[in-house]
């Protein structure tokens, strides 16, 4: 997978003009813990809203946690319940066990929702790498899943070869920077720059979660608070290094444990641009050329992904900026989980 940088403001101020006034009213909650549950040795921080059946629970992406949902999460909860969470070490989690496997991080999940009374079945919605934990969690515990939704998910398991060797590098390389930002955190020095994509300017630290922080779509409020657990929380940086350390591992028993879904409704929605949305005519032939072929690899990986149902469907969606579909077009993801939602199996 690759953490995109922020693009400039001016071009996200029309993809999130209709949201931002949404997500303000309402993200104050993601700027405090919501519900600590036990599992095991640690805690995990659930927020849990609405009422209903099937239960919608959602997992963010990596460098993600909670506040990725802040505008789709309220929306469901209108016709069911659904519930975010941080996951161990992020946000308002405690640190828990290593390595952050996606089983592990399905285990964990799934102990938390019992032990808080939230039963299946369950819909589950992945974003990026969620898609990973939320499949992991399809394959160990299917009796109680009754619909799926994956959103831009990472599709190592069913990549091309070179394709997801060139990730693999990537997640070396993301795991370096990671690391170079937790021991600057832990030892209270500032917080080192980390390289943009060429033409961008570089990154702190603290501005890398999500999609860069501060986000448009959210409050002040929720910002500040985000950020400040970016510079302090060392046990969240040790859970990021981990997850990217352990996504080889993840790819290995999803393919060893793929499992048909049967006839549970699946969506797979992906963005129709990841890199070629970066270009400009100044952008060199061999440059864009590689942009198209890296966006046709993750369409067509995404794609793979339809054979685990009789009932899958794959949405393409336009307007996002990195591939953060739940920020940029939240009424397309909402629409999303409704349809499965309303689907007699």
């Amino acid at each position: 997978m690759i953490k995109p940088t922020p693009a400039s403001l001016a071009a996200c101020v029309l993809l999130v003009m209709q949201s931002t006034a949404v997500a303000a009213a309402e993200d104050s909650i993601y700027a405090r813990p919501g519900h600590f549950v036990s599992v095991n040795s640690h805690r995990l921080n659930l927020y849990c809203m609405g009422s209903g059946s099937p239960t919608v629970i959602f997992d963010a992406g990596w460098e993600d946690w909670a506040p990725s949902w802040a505008i789709v999460q309220p929306r469901v909860a209108e016709w069911t319940r659904a519930c975010t969470f941080d996951r161990a070490g992020a946000g308002f989690s405690d640190a828990g066990p290593m390595p952050r496997t996606s089983m592990r991080i399905a285990d964990e999940l799934h102990s938390a929702l019992h032990n808080a009374g939230v039963a299946g079945p369950y819909i589950l919605v992945g974003h990026a790498f969620g898609g990973y934990n939320t499949r992991a969690f399809v394959y160990r515990y299917l009796p109680e899943i009754a619909r799926l939704v994956l959103i831009d998910t990472d599709v190592g398991d069913v990549e091309p070869t070179e394709f997801k060797d060139h990730m693999h590098h990537v997640f070396l390389r993301q795991a370096a920077e990671l690391r170079e930002c937790r021991d600057a955190v832990a030892e209270s020095k500032p917080l080192p720059p980390l390289p943009g994509p060429s033409g961008s300017p570089p990154r702190t630290c603290d501005q890398q979660f999500f999609r860069g922080l501060p986000e448009a779509a959210w409050s002040a409020e929720l910002n500040a608070k985000l950020s400040e657990i970016a510079r302090s929380k060392v046990a969240m940086y040790d859970a990021f290094i981990s997850e990217i350390e352990e996504m080889p591992r993840d790819e290995v028993y999803l393919q060893q444990h793929r499992r048909s879904l049967g006839s549970r409704p699946i969506r797979v929605l992906t963005a129709s641009h990841h890199l070629t949305d970066r270009d400009t005519a100044s952008t060199p032939k061999a440059e864009h050329l590689q942009h198209l072929k890296f966006d046709r690899d993750i369409t067509e990986s995404q794609a793979r992904l339809l054979g685990l149902s009789s009932n899958a469907k794959q949405v393409f969606v336009d307007q996002s900026r990195n591939a953060y579909l739940q920020l940029d077009q939240p009424e397309i993801v909402t629409k999303a989980i409704r349809e499965v939602y309303d689907q007699r199996q």
